[in-house]
């Protein structure tokens, strides 16, 4: 575990400890509140994560990086970008993932659009976030994510 991830967990179970000190009755009230919101999620992370898992099976790296490596810039740009958005992978695999693109010849523009959309831009994540968030935040959000990733891909090319 990193420190960040262990910095939050200690930090959460700190405020927790604070708000329980506090009025235990309201925390209980909310730790039940959220462990039933978490219930009704659980089917549709399942689903996210079998989707997840079935499109990295059908879209291994090797032939994203043999599809990406093999177009000029900007269509291998938006090509990557568009892998990246029907996948929806941790930053933790995320980033060796688009290091293993890299060293297998992939431009740095395409694998920062592949990397950006990767964690920001999420398709198969769309009906939870239509469900707790609403269709128009869902659109939103998601357009926003995937004009950014290009903007900050093109950027990092030219940087780099």
């Amino acid at each position: 575990m990193d420190i960040f991830t262990l910095a939050i967990w200690v930090g959460t179970l700190v405020f927790l400890g604070v708000s329980f000190a506090r009025d235990k009755v309201k925390t209980k009230q909310a730790l039940k509140m959220a462990f039933g919101m978490g219930k009704g999620m659980v089917a549709n992370i399942l689903s996210i994560i079998f989707a997840i898992g079935l499109i990295l099976t059908i879209l291994p790296p090797t032939e994203i990086a043999s599809f990406v490596g093999n177009r000029s810039v900007l269509l291998a740009t938006i090509a990557a970008a568009l892998f990246g958005t029907v996948t929806l992978v941790p930053a933790f695999i995320a980033f060796p993932l688009v290091g293993t693109l890299v060293n297998a010849g992939v431009s740095v523009v395409p694998a920062v659009a592949f990397l950006t959309t990767l964690t920001m831009v999420g398709a198969v994540t769309i009906p939870l976030e239509k469900k707790e968030f609403g269709l128009k935040f869902t659109v939103i959000r998601n357009s926003l994510s995937f004009l950014f990733a290009i903007v900050i891909a093109l950027v990092m090319g030219v940087m780099i």
